[in-house]
């Protein structure tokens, strides 16, 4: 009897680095956030160091690495280049008409829903990048596959949206309320039946095959876990900032590091500056993520000292800026929301795995 060769599993970098940093990050904030539950109703606001290290060090910081994969890449930028210049030129006046025609409630609404959209698409993109080798099952186990990876993102929105929650994604109000709580019932009901199908899915592949996916499993059962507790089970703007930014950010963050690390070492690299190619080392870790903080720690002085004036001790050095008049906001909230705003529409692009003419996948694949 001839035996088959198990597939190797489909990590990215490495056991060790994808379960610490692409699919860990979502098991160990919400680890967190269950163990100090009660630590985190104490406040009704983040306290402010929590608050950088969340926001700046994570949020922000993972939005301004994108630069690390496009434009600071002389290649990729001369492959795009009517990408790159006019995807931050359109949103910038999408953004101020916006703004001018429904105010700074609806403009943050469009930006709101536009990040949701963003949150949900990258656990897809995952959950894609670790089931490859898998595309020669029948078409109707891929569509479980990704009838559940979005319900476990879905179900949760849904909940969110038909039920009254303290949580916000930016602002007050900033979903919608839809007062039809049967909706969440039979999209709990439909997310309930798809994993029951799921399981016995990949009990059969286990059956036939002596085989099973980990790092896809795990991926989707860290996504699941993240966004119900983080929504559904908490009611706290602190538990529910946490999870989000760190499960989301974190990854995202390795995700660039990896193929950067790969481009160089594969000497692909066609960097703008000489040298930048030290920065995807464990060494110059500390300088990759110390230029992000940086910028993001420029964009949120901004925020501070032209619109919110929430944190003047950490933002000292801005607080001598005359605070926006309205009828600046309309220009200024679009211009600083520009960075996060170019970040959602081209990481639709950049990371799709179906794109001639660019070798990104075989850049991140390369010690896989």
């Amino acid at each position: 009897m001839v035996r088959h060769q198990r597939p190797a599993q489909p990590w990215l970098a490495s056991p060790g680095f994808d379960l610490l940093w692409i699919i860990g990050p979502a098991f160990w904030i919400t680890a967190l956030v269950l163990f100090f539950s009660d630590y985190s109703y104490q406040f009704r606001e983040t306290p402010e160091w929590l608050w950088a290290v969340l926001v700046m060090g994570v949020d922000v910081s993972h939005v301004y690495s994108t630069l690390y994969r496009t434009y600071f890449d002389r290649a990729e930028l001369d492959a795009r280049l009517r990408l790159y210049l006019l995807t931050p030129i359109a949103l910038l006046i999408i953004g101020w008409i916006v703004y001018a025609v429904g105010g700074g409630a609806v403009f943050w609404r469009v930006l709101a829903y536009t990040a949701v959209f963003h949150f949900v698409r990258q656990q897809y993109g995952f959950f894609m990048l670790y089931s490859r080798g898998e595309r020669n099952r029948p078409g109707w186990a891929r569509r479980i596959d990704m009838a559940l990876i979005y319900l476990a993102t879905l179900y949760p929105l849904v909940y969110w949206h038909t039920h009254n929650k303290a949580i916000t994604w930016f602002t007050q109000g900033d979903f919608f309320h839809v007062r039809l709580p049967w909706l969440a019932t039979v999209t709990g009901a439909l997310y309930a039946a798809v994993a029951i199908v799921y399981v016995f899915k990949e009990w059969e592949t286990w059956r036939r095959r002596r085989f099973i996916n980990l790092p896809k499993q795990f991926l989707l059962s860290g996504t699941a876990l993240s966004w119900w507790v983080g929504i559904i089970t908490f009611d706290n703007d602190l538990a529910f900032t946490a999870i989000n930014i760190v499960a989301h950010g974190i990854p995202y963050l390795a995700l660039v590091w990896v193929y950067g690390r790969n481009q160089q070492a594969m000497g692909l690299a066609t960097w703008y500056w000489r040298g930048m190619g030290r920065l995807f080392s464990v060494r110059w870790l500390p300088v990759f993520g110390g230029l992000l903080l940086l910028m993001a720690y420029f964009e949120e002085g901004l925020w501070d000292g032209w619109v919110w004036r929430e944190h003047t001790a950490l933002f000292a050095l801005f607080q001598a800026m005359i605070p926006a008049t309205d009828e600046w906001l309309l220009l200024l909230v679009p211009l600083l929301t520009l960075p996060q705003a170019t970040h959602y529409v081209l990481d639709a692009y950049i990371w799709k795995m179906r794109t001639p003419g660019t070798p990104w996948l075989k850049i991140l694949l390369y010690r896989s």
